[in-house]
């Protein structure tokens, strides 16, 4: 009974500790599981979280791309000069300086093209190169452009494949910028953004997508992806990426992580040296072919005009017996590139240019100056010999794809004489083209005195201005200033207006006349001294003025300026100078002393025309401005349903960062004027507020209580 009860109590024994232990075992199972399961579905949630948000990051990558390109076409294509000049002889001409130039080495797009309102193509360039873009970009260009072809839409956007490349081509109809037209036709605007690896790149930075790359195919089976579909819906490209994987990486060891770690920083520190030499080299490339451009034409590759005045400076400083300047214009080029297109026009240009430089003597400098307009610069005294020889081989055909194209040659020559000047030589030259153009083409003509008369003409009315300016009859207008915050009259700006007894002269006229003609200086005190009087009796307004570039870079401007004040006894802290950038980028060294002597007696100045051109961060900075004028551009630009709001609010706000007051001019609505005082600008200017008026009409506005903006 007893080996019984122990073999019984070690059985019993045995069966609680296998119990305990199983049951511990189980526990432990279960609690591993649980663990386990918990630690994989944690990972799992992680890397599936992290693969949400990087389609999503990918997808708003592809919209903002989108966004970006239909806010850059939408700002040329709603442009009131745009959609005139397309419908005029220089359309071609035009689209190129001001978009396919532009597609050479430009961050927004790569490629402008712009058809015509009857399909056919005005001009097209691909970085800068003349191309096909129905041959290239095939029937989903038609289809793109026949949606686009509405006015007052958003632009057309789609993704198109070419060969090995992918673009993000948008659209929109060329219209004005605030008449709606009605048409059944429209010329259309298109930019295009070719998807390179460097862009590919950007967008992996900014929406932290590791190793983005680009797949024409179908995306790799281990990756994330997003798809790129053409204008019908079809996708043609991928977007794709590694997952990043989060909780997998959590879930390996720390040392992987330094180890990764180590290897990224590596890798980056390498790819910063490669960057950084890749970069060097390009800018060096970049450098000379930009030296290239600079001094010759590149459909020719003949010099251009600057690099001819280079030629024509050196020959005047070192002549060498008898030389003459000859200006070719090709006669009847203009039917040609009407009649079979640009493309065809280009290639007559650069067989032009074989012919004119295999007919040259050798020595002979030949160049394009632009257009269907050539010079030779010819050595020796048989000029008019050599000229005849040119209109002759010039009026031989000209074989062109099967094509035989007759046009022919007018020309005015000039010989160089002591003491002229390239430019001189160049514009004497010009009016004996000109004349030789007159009396019926096809012929040569040299230079003699009598064609001066434009030149004496041009002297008449200088002669005019001059007399205007003697006898007071450019007198000032005054446009109100307001607070933005109380609606006050706080200062005028005096502009110019010439009043002549056969009408009134614009501002636009007179004053680049006068700029030519050296009588911006008189022009520009006698309007100061004129306004300066004037003011002198609103005690309470400041005055603005606005001053030439040429007046600032005068050493006597200052003392001509303090001069007057103490003269009139006007106080200099109610005078402010409104000036552009571009004075500054001519002279800055100089433009810097003649600000910083004026600010010494309390004179202010204003960086004019912000938002337009030039107008920079870096010049408000530099020249420490006491006051920023948003251009009108800008305010007008907040009308618009699109960035234009957003843009103005940006740039007040910028100018609130660098505590610099801020006036609005062209202000015409209230709205506009609303959203001016929320976005903290000072100083409101505009029709709104009051047209350019006599002083008589100003003082009648500052009584009458009504006058609050």
């Amino acid at each position: 009974m007893y080996r019984y009860l122990r073999r019984f109590s070690v059985y019993n024994s045995n069966w609680q500790i296998g119990t305990v232990t199983a049951v511990f075992l189980i526990v432990a199972a279960i609690l591993s599981a649980l663990v386990s399961h918990a630690i994989f579905e944690m990972q799992r949630s992680a890397d599936a979280m992290d693969d949400v948000r990087a389609r999503k990051a990918a997808e708003v990558a592809v919209l903002s791309m989108g966004q970006n390109l239909a806010a850059t076409v939408r700002d040329n294509a709603v442009w009131d000069d745009a959609f005139v000049a397309m419908d005029g002889t220089d359309a071609a001409d035009w689209a190129f300086e001001n978009w396919g130039k532009t597609s050479e080495d430009y961050e927004l797009y790569d490629g402008a093209i712009v058809t015509a309102r009857d399909g056919t193509v005005i001009s097209a360039h691909w970085e800068g190169v003349p191309f096909d873009p129905f041959l290239k970009l095939k029937a989903e260009f038609s289809e793109q452009i026949r949606q686009a072809n509405r006015v007052g839409a958003d632009p057309v956007l789609s993704f198109q494949r070419v060969d090995d490349a992918l673009l993000l081509v948008g659209s929109l109809a060329l219209q004005p910028y605030a008449d709606p037209v009605e048409a059944e036709a429209f010329n259309i605007l298109t930019f295009f953004k070719i998807l390179s690896p460097d862009v590919v790149d950007r967008v992996a930075e900014e929406y932290q997508l590791r190793d983005l790359s680009l797949d024409l195919t179908l995306p790799a089976a281990d990756m994330l992806a997003f798809p790129i579909k053409n204008i019908a819906g079809q996708a043609i490209a991928h977007l794709q990426w590694p997952r990043e994987m989060p909780g997998t990486k959590v879930y390996r060891q720390v040392s992987a992580y330094l180890t990764a770690g180590l290897v990224l920083f590596v890798l980056f520190l390498i790819g910063i040296l490669v960057a950084g030499n890749v970069e060097a080299a390009r800018l060096r490339r970049i450098a000379a072919c930009e030296k290239w451009n600079a001094t010759h034409d590149r459909l020719s590759g003949l010099l251009n005009r600057a690099g001819l005045l280079d030629v024509l400076k050196v020959c005047a400083k070192t002549p060498n017996g008898a030389q003459s300047l000859q200006l070719l214009d090709l006669d009847g080029f203009k039917q040609v590139n009407d009649a079979w297109g640009h493309a065809v026009g280009d290639e007559l240009i650069m067989l032009v240019s074989k012919r004119l430089l295999s007919i040259s003597p050798q020595g002979a400098t030949v160049a394009r100056l632009g257009g269907d307009e050539f010079a030779v610069l010819h050595h020796g005294d048989n000029a008019m010999a050599f000229s005849e020889h040119v209109i002759a081989e010039m009026a031989k055909p000209f074989d062109i794809g099967g094509r035989t194209i007759e046009i022919g040659a007018s020309i005015g020559f000039a010989f160089f004489e002591r003491g002229v000047e390239p430019l001189e030589l160049l514009r004497r030259a010009d009016m004996s083209l000109y004349r030789a153009k007159e009396s019926g083409r096809g012929r040569a003509v040299e230079y003699f005195k009598a064609l001066d008369e434009e030149r004496d003409r041009l002297s008449s009315l200088e002669g005019q201005l001059r007399a205007a300016i003697s006898a007071g009859s450019i007198r000032p207008v005054f446009q109100p200033l307001v607070s933005a915050s109380s609606g006050r009259i706080c200062g005028v700006e005096a502009l110019a207006r010439w009043q002549t007894p056969a009408g009134s002269v614009s501002p636009e006229v007179f004053i680049p006349l006068a700029e030519r003609a050296g009588l911006i200086d008189a022009l520009g005190m006698h309007m100061l001294e004129q306004a300066v009087k004037t003011a002198q009796v609103w005690p309470g307004l400041d005055l603005s003025v606005n001053v030439s570039p040429i007046q600032l870079c005068n050493p006597s401007f200052p003392s001509q300026i303090t001069d007057l004040l103490q003269r009139e006894k006007f106080d200099p802290k109610r005078l402010t100078l409104e000036i552009t950038e571009s004075v500054l980028m001519s002279n800055p060294e100089m433009s810097r002393r003649a600000m910083d002597t004026l600010r010494k007696l309390g004179v202010k100045f204003a960086l004019d025309d912000f938002g337009c051109g030039y107008a920079s961060i870096g010049a408000l900075r530099q020249f420490g401005f006491e006051r920023m004028k948003i251009d009108r551009s800008l305010v007008w630009a907040s009308d618009d349903e699109g960035q234009g709001s957003g843009v103005l609010e940006a740039t007040i706000a910028l100018a609130v960062a660098l505590e610099i007051p801020v006036t609005a001019e062209g202000v015409e609505t209230s709205r506009q004027a609303q959203l001016l005082r929320s976005a903290g600008c000072q100083q409101l200017q505009g029709f709104l507020i009051g047209k350019p008026m006599s002083s008589a009409e100003l003082e009648m506005m500052m009584k009458a209580p009504e006058a609050v903006a």
